[in-house]
């Protein structure tokens, strides 16, 4: 069986900031290095392992926090594990932050072909498919505006025109519903279902569990940094939509006096 990416025992920590970190370098020199530490370390992922065949579409879920940004990061080679691997077998094509690479004192004119030579295109192509991305992102009366005039919405969407115009072998997207409205949604999603008849391998993050249930072949559930559970999507999807219901409707502890009435007591 031919896999696109395989991923084996895949770990990322990070370290967070003491809350009384100093916020101004006169702050830092009143308390010192010892203000600038950090308080604990904490695992964004922990013994991952997963494989993708080539060609299918990979669904990954989880609650915010769980490690799913950081696992499509690293797979994406943004980012060094501290243990495990990845291996990735074609050209990736990531859609890991809208805009990444965009300035925003430059035009939308400059920074399609900057954005299309930061994703691997050669400036040939990227002028070649420029009205096609200027189109799809809906913004021909804005793109000679500078970026910074744009709404963040704009900025996303030119982000995500620029990336689906490569040719991507493995396309890695993070939230892609995030971007513009319904119509510019179905739009993306039209896209990525073109790219999935193509053959390309599909790995997508999303907080819409109905969304990843319908259109991916797998799902891979994340909880804090660890694997859950991977297999068919009405089965993981289904239990992760039941952990989550669950979390929602447990109630809330009441601690009561013995022999008392409970509504007699103080929450």
């Amino acid at each position: 069986m031919n896999y696109a990416v395989v991923v084996k025992g895949l770990a990322k920590h990070f370290y967070r900031s003491h809350p009384d970190r100093p916020r101004t370098l006169h702050e830092a020199l009143v308390k010192g290095l010892r203000g600038l530490q950090y308080s604990e370390r904490f695992w964004a992922l922990q013994d991952v392992s997963f494989s993708v065949q080539s060609g299918s579409t990979l669904g990954v879920i989880g609650s915010n926090g769980s490690g799913k940004s950081t696992l499509l990061r690293l797979i994406g080679g943004v980012g060094r594990p501290d243990s495990g691997s990845v291996a990735v077998q074609g050209r990736i094509g990531g859609l890991l932050d809208f805009g990444a690479g965009f300035h925003p004192d430059l035009t939308g004119r400059e920074n399609v072909i900057v954005g299309g030579i930061i994703a691997g295109l050669t400036r040939k192509e990227a002028l070649k498919r420029f009205d096609s991305i200027v189109a799809f992102a809906e913004l021909e009366s804005f793109i000679d505006n500078p970026l910074r005039t744009y709404s963040t919405g704009m900025q996303m969407r030119l982000g995500f025109a620029v990336a689906v115009h490569t040719e991507a072998e493995v396309l890695l997207i993070d939230e892609v519903l995030a971007v513009g409205d319904h119509a510019f949604q179905r739009k993306c999603f039209d896209r990525i279902a073109h790219f999935k008849a193509e053959g390309c391998t599909i790995i997508i993050v999303s907080h819409e569990a109905e969304v990843v249930r319908g259109f991916c072949d797998e799902v891979l559930w994340l909880n804090t940094g660890r694997l859950v559970a991977h297999g068919c999507p009405e089965e993981v999807v289904g239990r992760y939509i039941t952990a989550a219901d669950a979390a929602i409707d447990q109630p809330a502890a009441v601690n009561v006096i013995d022999g008392a009435d409970p509504s007699t007591q103080v929450p």
